[in-house]
């Protein structure tokens, strides 16, 4: 079974990320390091090509993933290639973090 990754809106994306501890999911920007100094999603992860094995190999599988670039349109590839790892639950932000709320 071959599972695909979902784009979500910042509506949905906030829900999500407000269901709380029994549905943790791993926010993920794969922006580049100044841009996610400057600011990214609360609790987020910047993961770049020089970490992004170790997170694939100490993550769990079933642990839902939520992931942005710049405009949403890396990290649907990015979505794409996690999705193919083995991830199960993978959600690409729809416009990426200049859609996300400047005051969140």
């Amino acid at each position: 079974m071959t599972n695909d990754f979902r784009n979500i809106t910042v509506d949905d994306a906030q829900k999500l990320l407000r269901q709380g501890v029994n549905n943790v999911t791993v926010t993920i920007d794969i922006r580049d390091q100044g841009s996610y100094i400057s600011g990214h999603i609360e609790d987020a992860m910047h993961i770049t090509d020089k970490n992004i094995d170790h997170f694939v190999q100490t993550t769990d599988f079933d642990t839902p993933i939520l992931i942005y670039c710049y405009h949403g349109h890396s990290s649907q590839h990015a979505a794409d290639f996690l999705v193919k790892q083995g991830f199960e639950t993978v959600y690409s932000l729809i416009g990426g973090y200049t859609a996300w709320p400047s005051n969140q």
